[in-house]
């Protein structure tokens, strides 16, 4: 049954228009108690979990396509993109580590306390498109997977996909830190997968280690401009900004001061390092795609199918294909679990609607297969790789709409009080605010003219 309740008004020195009313996740808020006493390396074990959850979205189906492009086309220029991109992330991933813990409330929350209801409804409205396109790139991701290891069709791959809903409830009923740990056991699979296909393409070290300097002929090139803003824009992911915040809210210390502060240091630690690993497999799949394909008549590779049909032959074993297909499908299987739970977290966060877990999840996957089962009958391989590029263009869009509410939020001294962004914090965020509004506009226009073209 549906509940939207009438909102409580807060007081004017709260800084919020509303009273926080039902916690975030409300099944897994505060089921992890953490002791404050002990060795600092136990608390950080303690908190390790959410942060991997977030950095599978910086790794997922929809990341393939441009890394892939970048180092066929430019070899090793492009690493220092993805490394700048990262660092990028991981100062707005902090920033939701904050506003999670400091104020009790979600992005998602913390917007519907904040905005009138009508620019609440718009926002949830963006939210959920840029949901479902990320939902999309997930699904299409795992299907493709399949289809390359078992040759199942497409489009029964799609609808295979649905079974994730399931597997949330399964393992969230067991406890969060189950799910935690399939997500976890999941990276690890594609980082040993990635780990193995290095060692076969023996990459040249000299020429990786330069590729993470800078170059201005990323600036000066439109072409490597085209695909290093496409990596920008594919990286920072506005549902993770929503799903972080909700996630971190799982862990508790206490209320005090002194607790929010160990909390906050603990749990950016942990999205940190969870953070750096995506990196390393983001670089890795460029490493492989520049060491592989770059200088061998194939620089124009950019199709997952494509990559993984030549690396058998290229590298001297089919062992290459196969752990590639077996990475994108535990990245895509990865991504679909998160960006479900971050659709839960939108839905009940922007609306206060209360449903059947079972119903907020499948709802939510249902809206991303639809379309894909769609255009993956009607239009095939070809469909999906368009609808891959279409879902990066509608997250470009979004990420403003979920960057500058963070930034405004967490830079806000009445609802963050001693927790505020200090002025280097604040200058930093406000100018990556800009910074990614702007080249994703950039991207945008771009990809619009090359569609018109």
């Amino acid at each position: 049954m549906i509940r939207i309740p009438e909102p409580v008004p807060a007081p004017p020195e709260s800084g919020w228009r509303y009273e926080r009313r039902t916690p975030s996740l409300p099944e897994s808020f505060r089921t992890v108690n953490i002791s404050r006493t002990g060795p600092w390396w136990r608390k950080a074990l303690a908190f390790a979990g959410p942060g991997y959850m977030v950095a599978v979205g910086y790794m997922d189906p929809g990341n393939w396509a441009t890394d892939i492009a970048g180092g066929a086309q430019f070899g090793y220029t492009l690493l220092s993109v993805i490394l700048i991109s990262n660092i990028l992330a991981m100062v707005l991933q902090s920033l939701t580590v904050k506003l999670g813990v400091v104020t009790g409330r979600d992005l998602a929350q913390a917007c519907r306390d904040h905005y009138s209801r009508p620019v609440s409804f718009i926002l949830w409205i963006l939210c959920e498109i840029a949901i479902i396109a990320t939902d999309l790139a997930e699904v299409i991701g795992s299907a493709i997977a399949l289809n390359l290891l078992f040759g199942i069709p497409l489009v029964w791959g799609v609808i295979i996909t649905a079974i994730d809903v399931l597997l949330i409830l399964l393992l969230q009923h067991k406890g969060f830190r189950w799910l935690e740990a399939f997500v976890i056991a999941l990276v690890a699979v594609i980082g040993l997968c990635f780990a193995v296909e290095m060692a076969l393409a023996r990459p040249e070290i000299a020429a990786l280690v330069e590729g993470l300097i800078p170059s201005t002929e990323i600036v000066t090139n439109p072409v490597m401009l085209y695909i290093a803003i496409g990596i920008l824009g594919a990286t920072v992911m506005p549902h993770n900004l929503y799903l972080h915040s909700a996630i971190v809210q799982v862990r508790h210390m206490g209320d005090e001061p002194d607790d929010k502060r160990e909390t906050i240091k603990y749990a950016t630690i942990d999205s940190t390092v969870a953070l750096f690993f995506a990196f390393l497999i983001n670089a890795a799949i460029l490493i492989l795609s520049a060491a592989t394909f770059h200088g061998t008549g194939y620089e124009h590779v950019a199709d997952i199918h494509d990559a993984h049909e030549l690396l058998a032959p290229l590298l001297g074993t089919t062992m290459a294909s196969i752990l590639f297909a077996v990475a994108l499908l535990a990245s895509g299987q990865n991504s679909t679990v998160t960006g479900t739970l971050a659709g839960q977290i939108v839905m009940e966060g922007f609306l206060d609607i209360r449903l059947p877990a079972w119903l907020r999840r499948l709802i939510t996957r249902l809206l991303a297969i639809l379309p894909a089962a769609v255009v993956t009958a009607v239009y095939g391989e070809r469909g999906t790789g368009a609808l891959l590029i279409l879902s990066q263009v509608v997250l470009s869009l979004q990420l403003s709409f979920a960057v500058i509410p963070l930034v405004m939020f967490t830079s806000n001294r009445a609802k963050m009080g001693e927790f505020v962004n200090g002025p280097l914090l604040k200058g930093v965020a406000w100018a990556m605010a800009v910074v990614i509004a702007g080249l994703n506009v950039w991207l945008l226009v771009m990809t619009v003219a090359e569609w018109l073209a």
